[in-house]
């Protein structure tokens, strides 16, 4: 490995470490940095070549090794990592051959300018002239000229830093693939590289696409990898398998532009073993030097039955400690010892704490002994269990099973031979064959390959095209139906081993020249013989040949031609005259079976047909392999409570055995299961899901290709139960008292005990004498039953070490570890030893109860308490804490308020007078969890008053115990108690139940895991169990009722009662004043036992009758009675309401009141008399009275539904009397009276107006001239009504200024000339005989001051409206008179103060003459007056008045008509 280090990590003598310049310092730390792959000497060439292809455009150093090779080692193209592990191939792009110097010519430095990246190019591939340069020069030459071309390079690059800088759109050019990636064709679970090497300016950014879809790594960490360095981009694809098969796009882009490549990967399945060259690398550097792991596997998973088809996980804690971060152990999951790989069928996670596989679709092939390890720097750990796989349910009745382990062998290019194994249920029916199906890779069509089933488990399947890959299914037959088809085999292709060799084997390096190296064939050649032609497999179906091509060389184009010949004949017939064989073997089929032949092979070519082989010897046709002998001496052995080892004798002269098939039975049953679905290849099984305590006989048969063997003899019935072992070792051992010449000691029972109780232990024990052990010597030689023992004999201040046996019936087990080393010397401490023999009872989710044992040193003084600590298991020591703060006395102790899950461990302390003295050995660790089907002590009295404790228990097996307890200390006295276990139920009987019987009564269950309860029997409890023991004893029938008298119809009595519950036979006595009541006329006796209801039925009450009743029930022992006392007035009250219950059923016999005559107010406040009636008939006549007088028909009368009315609209006082409704026809008559006088017409009026107060709305304000008014509406207003107006809560004296009224169905309150003293709270309140109903208004604040200036505003408005100038009267509309006549026309006037008058003619004044006089008069009348009027004076006419306060006018007309005469004279 000298070779592959720097030169700068060795020593040597010439070599002066200060020669080093800064700069080389600084390029060695950078070529530190950036390495990534390392080789061995004979690989340092290669390493220089891939370093290469890392080369960024800022540094050269990379391009080769610093040190010098004093011996060229062969070039190699292969990349390897540090574990010397191919992981790809180093392409190189071109090899330069001139060397270069320290300068540069002009062409030279003009390549420079144009690409930076060329020059590092360059100097890379001229590495391997400056290695054969430096072989002869020295080393410190070959450093001088490193350190130069250093400089060199940095100047370089600096050069064209600058010049990109200077002239960067000259030098921006869309991305070029310098280095295309190529297509792979790869295995499954092989790991593929795609490379690829880019450029172009600015740097482009590259992106990787599978079918056209971006691959994220962050996503897919474990699958991807992708990696840019220096311009050589590559994805790295980890296992590969079927799903990576896809074409591959790598796309760089820049801001000139984008450009993309394209690469197929092919991932094919190879049938055995692979290379796997690129292991999955490790994530995450973890420390693991110098760390001591310890691997625990808890919450495991157990014995699994599954069904084909069904998914089912298995997963086990894992806890590691120490735990250190991101550590991750090697988890491995095995199935029958062979390594489980993730795939469609298994999947595997690991949380960190947490192993689990998931089995995605059963099938039957998935059975077997599940392994998982968990490996460690420090170790590994394992645990197993077995997985069983049944059948799914078949789709036909009784239809065998699916065949399971579909493979297939001699894969070529003319067939591939398929094997399966046969199922272990055949349906009840002999198989009649199989059928094999295929279905090429890729498509979802399959074939049958075969028309008639075969029986034989293996097939050559044929008419398969070349290079194509095929699965394969097998299905059974028998005479009922087909099975489910198997699980498809894995995918295999159909060429010759020696093709899929060549495209399994490792690629030639790339260098990236095409050189043909072929051998020119030979033409016109007819090849020779075939070799070594063979019989490989010969069945009744068909006969597989195998050969060796011939031995010359250089021919191309071979295939051959088979021929057979019966055996004693001369005749040989071509098998394949159409197509020939490609490859060197071949199947031929449609042999006559019993026939012997022999066969011979033709090679031909272009050339012709060559010469036949030697024929082979004649084989007869038929099996050659038999069906299986029957195993022998099948022996069932007991293992656990659900399973039974079967060992058996193989079968004899077996050929190509696959294995074997177990079915058990239970014993007389003659219904056989199968123990296993898949064949075992030994010969012994342990059948599990057995019932625990049934007995079995198993029966085996062997298997191979041929088929099934006949089954074996029925082995010896077996019951199902623990097996009975000698028990484990115990442990712990302790020393709890020591004195000058013994030792007692303690121990820790075994934590398995062997499947039946520890009878006893053997203590040894060897002296240690300065660190060299003695001799083992016997310390008891009769057991001991006790976990401490007194060691005697010993010496005083001398070493030694202790080792116990524990011994049960099946013998003595092997020895504990030896103790600690403890010195022998009297201990004088004074206070008290460790207490020992600390026992967990009673785990619960929140609770449990500890015992232990006192110290056998007691100290200075007795031991007067205890005390006892708490912490978590995996807590420090710190972290212990006390349960109590006062000592308890007791040895036992119920620790409550535990954590629901938590994983605790205990210790007890002794105390004395001078202290606590020391701890004891703390428990197992306890998790606080009740489990599954506990159940707890349940008290019972029974029906004897027989006082019971009972436990039952769920998990007992044949050996289990039920142990009772008083607190805590196993029952000897029995004289108190009697104690009964039947099956896996127990109780405790107390005998005679008193004072001393009271404590805390135990029970624990041996052979179980740590079933037990407790109950606690308090003075008060017993005080109760006592009071239910006597009723048992004494019996009582409950009621639910006591004796109860109730009316029924026409008057009858009912005596009745219920009791709560009486079997058939109970039965009644009915008593009457001490005399027994029989069954008569007079008594109706009724006895319900279905609903306990007694009861007695009296047509009526007598006198006679008068006294007590009393009912006595018995049923077996148990008595009661109830009694019924009927005298004085609650006999005569009885009897009364008797009496009036028949005359009302006689009433009712004919036309009756339902309802009696009552009344009720509508909203409208009508009052309406109603009641209802029925047994009405057409000829029933109902007649309405009011005071004796009948009242008419059509006064309101209505008859609807069975209810008689009568309305009164508008009720008033005259409405008051006594109404009365009468009934009759000629079954009867009926009469109902409602009395509406005085007090009950007083009650009518008082709910008339309760209706009138609530229809009224709130109280208003208004204003008006003369004051304010306050306000009500109601919807109805009766006469009667009585209503009181409230000031400030005080009844309002009425005077001429405060009035109240009623208009229409307005209640009002005027409030004359108001002033601030009328301001207040004013109430309106109507009497309707309960309590009225009161509305309310505040006068006061804004609502005075506005009704207050609305009043003023009213009240000047009237004035004015008074005082204005008015016409009264007197004048008309029209004055029609005749010329010459007088007309006096007078009104009145009015008006304060008085109005000025105006007279107007045609709206013209006028003014009083001779001929018009105008006059005024008191002030009142105006008189207007013409006197002798003519035709001139016809117009109209006007008066007008006016005052201050307003002015009013009166109009009229005068017209003036000429007589005939006057007119006949002026003719």
């Amino acid at each position: 490995m000298s070779g592959s280090l720097p030169f700068y990590q060795k020593h040597h003598r010439h070599y002066d470490r200060d020669y080093r310049s800064k700069e080389t310092v600084s390029k060695l730390s950078q070529y530190q940095a950036s390495s990534r792959y390392t080789a061995g000497s004979s690989t340092s060439a290669a390493t220089s070549r891939s370093s290469g292809l890392n080369v960024s455009t800022h540094y050269g150093l990379e391009a080769s090794r610093l040190s010098p090779i004093l011996k060229r080692a062969k070039p190699t193209y292969l990349a390897v990592d540090k574990d010397h592990q191919i992981i790809g191939y180093v392409v190189p792009i071109f090899r330069g051959s001139q060397e270069f110097g320290t300068g540069f010519s002009s062409r030279e430095e003009a390549r420079v300018r144009d690409s930076s990246e060329y020059m590092a190019r360059r100097d890379l591939f001229t590495s391997g002239m400056e290695m054969e340069r430096s072989e002869q020069t020295s080393r410190r030459e070959a450093i001088r000229e490193t350190a130069e071309r250093i400089s060199l390079n940095k100047r370089i690059h600096e050069h064209g830093v600058h010049f990109k800088r200077m002239n960067e759109d000259s030098l921006m050019h869309t991305p070029e693939f310098v280095i295309k990636p190529r297509s792979h064709t790869v295995w499954e679970k092989q790991c593929v590289r795609l490379h690829c090497t880019v450029r172009g300016w600015p740097d482009p950014r590259v992106v990787w696409y599978k079918n056209n879809v971006a691959i994220d790594p962050v996503g897919h960490g474990d699958k991807y990898k992708l990696e840019s360095k220096y311009n050589m981009h590559s994805l790295e694809i980890n296992r590969c398998d079927f799903d990576d098969t896809a074409q591959y796009r790598v796309s760089a882009m820049n801001s000139k532009g984008e450009l993309s490549s394209f690469a197929s990967v092919v991932v094919k399945r190879f049938k055995g073993d692979m290379d796997e060259s690129l292991p999955s690398p490790r994530h995450g550097p973890v420390c693991e030097y110098g760390v001591n792991f310890k691997t625990h596997i808890v919450d495991k998973f157990g014995v699994t039955f599954g069904r084909e088809g069904e998914t089912i996980s298995l997963g086990c804690t894992v806890i590691i400690s120490p735990a250190l971060h991101r550590y991750q152990p090697e988890i491995q999951w095995y199935r029958d010892d062979v390594l489980l790989s993730p795939s469609k069928w298994y999947n595997m996670h690991w949380s960190g704490d947490h192993a689990t596989m998931t089995l995605t679709h059963l099938n039957k092939e998935d059975e077997g002994l599940y392994t998982l390890r968990v490996t460690t720097k420090s170790g590994y750990e394992t645990y197993s269990a077995y997985v069983f796989v049944r059948d799914s349910e078949a789709e036909v009745e009784r239809a065998p099973g699916a065949p399971l382990d579909v493979r297939c062998l001699d894969a070529n290019k003319d067939y591939i031979i398929v094997t399966w194994k046969q199922p272990a249920v055949d349906g009840g029916d002999s198989i009649l064959g199989y059928f094999v199906d295929r279905c090429e890779v890729g498509t979802t069509h399959w074939v049958q390959c075969n028309d008639t089933p075969v029986k034989f488990a293996r097939f050559p399947v044929t008419g398969l095209v070349e290079g194509r890959s095929y699965m394969f299914r097998v299905r059974a037959v028998n005479q009922n139906g087909m099975s489910h088809p198997s699980r498809v085999s894995e995918p295999v292709a159909a060429m010759d081993p020696s093709d899929r060799a060549r495209i399994r084997g490792a690629s030639a390096p790339w260098t990236g020249q095409i050189i043909v190296t072929e051998e020119e064939p030979a033409e016109g050649i007819v090849p020779g013989r075939p070799l070594e032609l063979q019989v490989t497999e010969a069945t009744k179906n068909y006969v597989v040949l195998s050969w060796k091509p011939p031995g010359d060389k250089g021919l191309e184009g071979v295939m051959y031609y088979v021929e057979k010949c019966v055996a004693g004949s001369d005749t040989w017939q071509r098998v394949n005259t159409e197509i020939p064989v490609k490859s060197p073997r071949f199947a031929l089929f449609d042999l006559a079976e019993g026939n012997s032949y022999s066969f011979r092979v033709r090679c031909c070519n272009a050339a012709g047909v060559g010469e036949p082989s030697d024929p082979t010897e004649a084989s007869t046709v038929g099996d050659k392999l038999d069906i299986p002998s029957a195993p022998s001496k099948v022996v069932p052995i007991r293992n656990t409570d659900t399973s039974v080892v079967v060992s058996w004798q193989a079968s004899s002269e077996a050929k190509e055995l696959v294995g074997y098939y177990i079915e058990a039975s239970v014993l007389d049953s003659n219904e056989w299961e199968p123990c296993n679905n898949k064949p075992v290849n030994v010969t012994r099984f342990i059948c599990h899901g057995l019932t625990t305590g049934e007995k079995y006989v198993f029966r085996v048969r062997a298997v191979n290709a041929a088929g099934l063997s006949q089954f074996s003899p029925e082995s010896e019935p077996v019951e199902v139960k623990a097996a009975i072992a000698s028990p484990a070792p115990p442990y712990g051992i302790t020393v709890l008292e020591c004195v000058f010449d013994s030792m007692v000691l303690s121990w820790k029972q075994p934590t398995f005990i062997g499947g039946a109780d520890i009878t006893g232990y053997f203590v040894d024990y060897r002296e240690v004498i300065d660190g060299v052990t003695g001799k083992w010597h016997e310390a008891n030689i009769r057991s001991i039953s006790e976990r401490a023992y007194r060691v005697s004999d010993l010496k005083e201040k001398r070493k030694y070490q202790f080792q116990v046996r524990a011994a049960n019936m099946a013998g003595v087990g092997i020895p504990s570890l030896p103790s600690d080393t403890f010195l022998c010397e009297e201990w004088t401490i004074a206070v008290p030893g460790p207490p020992h023999d600390l026992q967990v009872r009673e785990v619960r989710s929140d609770s449990l109860v500890l015992l232990w044992k006192p110290p056998v040193y007691q100290g200075r003084d007795p031991v007067n308490g205890f005390y006892i600590d708490i912490k978590e298991a995996d807590a420090p020591v710190e972290a212990w804490k006390g349960v109590n703060t006062k000592a308890t006395e007791k040895t036992f102790f119920k620790i409550k308020n535990l954590k629901e899950g938590g994983n605790f461990v205990f210790r007890v302390r002794a105390q004395n007078k001078a202290g606590v003295g020391q701890t004891s050995e703390e428990t197992e660790p306890v998790i606080a969890v009740t489990k599954p089907g506990t159940k707890e002590i349940a008290v019972d009295v029974d029906d004897d008053g027989i006082i019971s404790l009972n436990f039952e228990c769920c998990d007992t097996t044949p050996d289990s115990k039920f142990v009772w307890s008083k607190d805590y200390e196993e029952i000897a006295d029995t004289s108190r108690l009697t104690i009964e276990t039947k099956g896996n139920k127990s109780k405790t009987i107390f005998n005679t139940p008193a004072e001393e019987d009271i404590g805390i009564y135990s029970c624990i269950v041996t052979h179980t895991d740590g079933a037990s309860s407790s109950y606690t029997l308090s003075e008060e409890e017993l005080k109760r169990l006592l009071e239910v023991s006597h009723d048992h004893k004494f019996p009582v029938i409950p009621l639910k009722s006591e004796l109860a008298v109730e009316l029924l119809e026409k008057g009858k009595v009912r005596f009745w009662l219920q009791a709560d519950k009486m079997s058939a036979n109970g039965k009644v006595d009915y008593i009457f004043n001490d005399n027994l009541i029989s069954q008569g006329d007079k008594y109706k006796l009724n006895f319900d036992k279905n609903t306990g209801v007694i009861e007695m039925i009296m047509d009526s009450l007598t006198p006679a009758d008068e006294g007590t009743f009393t009912f006595k029930l018995q049923d077996g022992k148990a008595t009661n009675q109830s009694s019924l006392v009927l005298i004085g007035d609650v006999f005569k009250e009885l009897q009364k309401e008797s009496e009036f219950q028949m005359k009302e059923w006689v009433r009712k016999q004919g036309p009756h009141f339902i309802e009696y005559l009552g009344y009720e107010v509508t909203p409208e406040c009508c009052v309406v008399l109603k009641c209802k009636v029925g047994n009405m008939k057409k000829d029933t006549s109902a007649l309405w009275y009011k005071d004796g007088h009948e009242i008419k028909a059509d006064e309101n009368l209505g008859f609807t539904e069975g209810v008689l009315k009568l309305e009164i609209a508008q009720i008033s006082k005259k409405d008051s009397g006594v109404y009365e409704v009468v009934l009759k026809d000629d079954r009867g008559k009926d009469t109902s009276t409602l009395n509406l006088t005085d007090k009950g017409f007083k009650d009518l009026m008082n709910e008339v107006f309760s209706f009138i107060a609530n229809s009224s709305t709130p109280l208003k304000i208004t204003s008006t001239e003369n004051g304010i008014r306050l306000y009500t509406f109601v919807s109805y207003y009766n006469d009667l009504l009585q209503v009181t107006w409230h000031y400030k809560d005080s009844a309002i004296s009425f005077s001429d200024r405060i009035k109240s009224g009623v208009v229409g169905e307005q209640l009002w309150l005027q409030i004359s000339e108001p002033s601030e003293k009328d301001m207040g709270k004013y109430a309106i309140e109507f009497n309707d005989g309960k309590g009225g109903l009161r509305r309310t208004v505040e006068l006061s604040g804004q609502a005075f001051d506005d009704a207050f200036a609305e009043f003023q505003r009213l009240k000047a408005a009237a004035i004015a409206e008074r005082s204005r100038a008015r016409v009264a009267g007197g004048l008309p509309d029209v004055v029609t008179i005749q010329e010459g006549k007088a007309l006096n026309l007078t009104c009145n006037i009015s008006g304060d103060p008085v109005p000025e008058v105006t007279w107007l003619k045609n709206d013209r004044e006028i003014t009083s003459d001779e001929h018009c006089i105008l006059k005024f008069e008191s002030g009142k009348f105006a008189s207007f007056t013409i006197t002798g009027v003519n035709i001139s004076d016809s117009g109209k006419y006007s008066i007008l008045v006016k005052n201050k306060y307003g002015t009013e006018s009166g109009d009229f007309t005068v017209s003036v008509f000429i007589s005939e005469e006057a007119a006949s004279k002026k003719k």
